[in-house]
């Protein structure tokens, strides 16, 4: 079950709580009573390492670069 951040407006404390995704949006009362919440955007942290390697670029094919390569030379 995804987790979600909220903030109380009220005392400013930030509180974590696992709810399923359609029930985001509901609103969160702090755990203090306050009711007065907003819901924050979480980052996501994703690690590890790849099993492959990316592939190389075509030849001829975009190399990457400011634009996808090639518009920018």
């Amino acid at each position: 079950m995804p987790r979600y951040e909220y903030r109380c407006r009220a005392c400013g404390d930030t509180f974590e709580l696992s709810r399923p995704m359609a029930e985001s949006s509901a609103p969160a009362s702090c755990p203090r009573g306050h009711e007065d919440t907003v819901k924050l955007l979480s980052t996501v942290a994703v690690g590890g390492t790849a099993s492959t390697p990316a592939p190389a670029p075509r030849a001829g094919g975009p190399a990457g670069g400011c634009c996808g390569g090639g518009c920018c030379s």
